[in-house]
């Protein structure tokens, strides 16, 4: 099942994240690659517009599309918009604690998730993920990297 985030509204409820934070977006997008190598899920995240630019309103990074919201438009208005174009909504969830995009969805045939349960779930740093770094390199991975590095100082 495909997950669909309100990426502003998962964000305060992330206790390691701020909306106050200029790099709150890239820090959610973070966490959400990892659950997604974790869960394997398919995850969109849509964040509201930020400043008029020119970069890409969408792109992927490591499993997860991450779109902005075209200027003058919201994350609430794009996310309704792939809901009522997907042939199977029943098949999409969307995380969102406002309870308006939630009825929208669900009346379009989505499953809905609150933000605060699903941010329990996804940004919280997984314990295979923390024994991971304590782990030191094996054999094989101090060959690669010695390999790689071979000849520089």
């Amino acid at each position: 099942m495909p997950i669909l985030i309100d990426g502003h509204n998962l964000i305060g409820q992330c206790p390691s994240l701020s909306l106050h934070d200029p790099d709150d977006e890239e820090k959610l997008v973070r966490l959400l690659v990892s659950y997604a190598a974790r869960a394997q899920k398919r995850i969109t995240v849509v964040f509201d517009p930020g400043e008029p630019s020119t970069l890409p309103q969408t792109r992927r990074l490591g499993g997860v599309e991450v779109v902005f919201a075209p200027y003058g438009s919201t994350a609430d208005a794009v996310i309704v918009r792939r809901v009522q174009r997907s042939r199977h909504p029943v098949e999409w969830l969307v995380v969102t604690s406002d309870q308006r995009l939630a009825e929208q969805v669900t009346r379009l045939g989505a499953r809905t998730r609150n933000a605060q349960t699903f941010a329990a779930e996804a940004c919280a740093p997984a314990a295979a993920e923390s024994e991971q770094k304590q782990k030191p390199p094996s054999a094989s991975e101090v060959e690669a990297w010695m390999a790689l590095f071979q000849g520089r100082r």
